[in-house]
């Protein structure tokens, strides 16, 4: 091939990867020349193009050549490993021999480094010193968490059936649990990835370099919900994680008596909460690495905490009345307080299923009466509100929890606490359990927390990724007016009860309206649970177990299975989890599925941009049709389904075969 035919391919491969690859994305401006060899292999050309791209813009910003292409190399090798699966064997025997090496967790010798890379030796130290925080954006935002949040070597995705990386043709209303990537969070999280490493490689020090990191995010998320600076924002791994350290709060304001912790339908929130709400371990192991025994207690918290749980449901399903709901909280703490015990009370805002209690008149009544002889923390890890509500429920000095992994779609495990000032002042005094430290970096919690100082050094790198992918989907958000917002997520649910309605076998499960709140859009419902029968068993419900393999199956491409209908088949659709709730007329649970409006819906959904506003919210509720046309495909197959019980992947069986004809065509 000459010459001038490789620079076009080149210039054409560089324009394609700014516009079309998020990898690539934070390099537009960079230019860098890739070496002949490049060219061979036509599979490898992102390969060549993401070392090159990256080795350049550390270049360009003052980093010497051989340490920016020695750091570069390893975000390269772990972006081809990721993708090995898409390449022929023939691209894989011509991968750089350096690639499993600087692909593995384990930094390699220093002398196996400089075989490959002509680095100094003092280069090559710094390099294994801070190995663990390079890499792709994709791979440092998998750490920081538990055994939840890593990928499957065999589906490439983790355990809430999405990817830290886009996945772009995958239909998503799976906000109710979590969500893959959107090309505009990981772009921002890629770029926060390239200032900490460009910080690393001028010498800043790990724990300087995270710990910046870290302060962005607590600004930014102080910014978006109007408060001051980030004095009282603490991050977590997940919301689980927030509940303890809302335990461990009490524990600095009241440990001298027994606590008693009020749970609000615990059912319908994380599994782990109702263990955390106790000072246990909710895990088999914690977003800090260690390993720990599952319920077993938490090293420095009370032993004799006991849980109260105000259920929202009847026996057969029903809601119960708010009247009575909260006549029962005020009676259990009446008698808690009574007793001498220290009350936390819980908040659902909201559950799984879309319910809050108790509403905030009520926890005003609660303050009033009782004044700072209790607690309050609020649930909000499904964060379906507005910054005035969250501000709202601080001045009833109750802490919040939040995330940026439910409504605002970033990537899964990216928890905050948000504490009021009579709260963030007990950091300032005691120390925080002892056990908390294999949860927790000191660099997680505001630098004057002197509560803290007992905890490790270090800060949750991961986790500051996540919650910069969170904070642009936050931002992005938060440009749509609110009269926009409330429009849109009302065209949302009139197409979700129109698409049940029209299929027998679902039922959509009532939810009250939400009342508090002053902006239109917080009022209205954005999960919708539903119900679902299917031919084999038209009699009942289906079961928990059973509603899990529909969930499974329609994030999975099923055309090979169903070749007839393969147009609905292919599409990969991913839901919210399925929620075991009782139903009425029987003892068995049922699992109920749901779809959920996230904050992409509301900003745009990135990888429709090239779509006019109109269109790509036409887009985004077509797609929402098919959703359900493939729920009742799976229903109408039920046992050929279950007989070959297909599993996810990371991408559709017809992009596989589309990668291997582009490759075709090219060579």
């Amino acid at each position: 091939m000459q010459p001038a035919a490789l620079l076009e391919i080149e210039r054409e491969l560089c324009a394609g990867a700014v516009r079309q690859e998020p990898e690539f994305s934070v390099f537009k401006g960079i230019s860098a020349r890739l070496t002949p060899d490049a060219y061979q292999h036509p599979g490898l050309l992102s390969f060549y193009l993401r070392h090159a791209l990256e080795a350049a813009w550390f270049t360009a910003r003052g980093i010497a050549s051989d340490l920016a292409a020695l750091a570069a190399a390893r975000a390269a090798a772990q972006f081809i490993q990721a993708e090995a699966d898409t390449l022929a064997p023939v691209e894989r025997a011509a991968l750089p021999a350096w690639v499993p090496v600087l692909a593995g967790d384990v930094a390699p010798a220093a002398g196996v480094l400089a075989g490959y890379f002509a680095a100094t030796e003092a280069e090559i130290a710094l390099v294994r010193r801070i190995w663990p925080l390079l890499g792709t954006a994709e791979g440092l935002m998998e750490t920081g968490g538990d055994i939840r949040l890593e990928r499957d070597p065999r589906t490439a995705l983790n355990g809430y059936g999405c990817s830290h990386r886009p996945r772009p043709w995958a239909i998503t209303f799976a906000s109710s649990t979590a969500s893959s990537s959107s090309e505009r969070g990981y772009t921002a999280a890629d770029r926060a990835r390239l200032r900490t490493t460009l910080a690393l490689l001028r010498g800043t020090g790990s724990r300087n370099a995270v710990r910046q990191s870290l302060n962005g995010v607590r600004n930014g998320i102080a910014k978006v919900f109007g408060l001051e600076a980030g004095s009282g924002v603490i991050l977590a791994a997940s919301g689980t994680d927030t509940e303890l350290l809302a335990l461990a709060l009490t524990h600095l304001g009241g440990a001298d008596k027994p606590i008693l912790n009020i749970l609000i339908a615990p059912e319908e929130t994380g599994r782990g909460v109702p263990m955390a709400a106790k000072g246990l371990h909710f895990a088999v192991d914690t977003a800090l690495g260690h390993d720990v025994t599952f319920q077993a207690p938490v090293a420095g918290f009370r032993a004799d905490t006991k849980l109260a749980n105000i259920p929202l449901r009847e026996a057969d399903g029903a809601l119960r009345a708010v009247d009575a709901v909260e006549a029962e909280i005020a009676a259990v703490m009446a008698s808690a307080m009574g007793q001498g015990q220290r009350v936390i009370l819980h908040v659902l805002d909201l559950s799984k299923t879309g319910l809050l209690s108790p509403r905030p008149e009520f926890l005003a009544r609660m303050r009033g009466l009782y004044g700072e002889a209790f607690d309050i923390v609020v649930d909000a890890c499904q964060t379906r509100l507005s910054p005035a509500s969250v501000r709202d429920y601080l001045a009833l000095d109750a802490v919040v929890l939040i995330t940026g992994s439910k409504f605002f779609t970033g990537p899964p495990f990216a928890g905050a606490a948000l504490l009021p000032d009579a709260i963030a002042a007990r950091l300032a005094t005691g120390r925080l359990p002892e056990g908390l430290d294999a949860y927790f970096g000191r660099d997680d919690f505001p630098p004057r927390a002197a509560a803290a100082a007992g905890l490790p050094p270090v800060g949750n790198y991961g986790l500051a990724l996540r919650w910069h992918a969170a904070l642009a989907e936050m931002h992005a958000l938060l440009r749509v007016a609110p009269a926009r917002r409330a429009e849109i997520l009302e065209g949302f649910g009139q197409i979700v009860r129109t698409a049940i309605a029209a299929q027998p076998a679902l039922s959509l499960l009532s939810a009250p309206a939400v009342t508090r709140g002053v902006e239109p859009w917080e009022h209205l419902p954005s999960i919708f649970t539903f119900s679902l029968r299917a031919p084999h068993a038209p009699g009942r419900c289906l079961t928990p177990a059973e509603a899990r393999n529909v969930y499974l199956w329609l994030n999975t491409d099923l055309s090979p299975l169903l070749p007839a209908d393969q147009k609905i088949a292919a599409r990969i659709c991913h839901i919210g989890q399925p929620v075991p709730l009782p139903q009425a007329g029987s003892t068995e649970l049922q699992g109920a599925l749901r779809v959920s409006a996230g904050a992409r819906l509301i900003s745009g959904e990135p990888s429709h941009s090239s779509l006019a506003p109109g269109a790509r919210l036409q887009r985004e509720f077509a797609d929402l049709a098919v959703v359900f046309s493939k729920i009742g495909l799976i229903l109408r197959n039920w046992e050929r389904l279950s007989a070959a019980n297909p599993q996810p992947c990371y991408r559709p069986a017809r992009h596989a075969l589309a990668d291997a004809r582009r490759r075709a065509m090219v060579a």
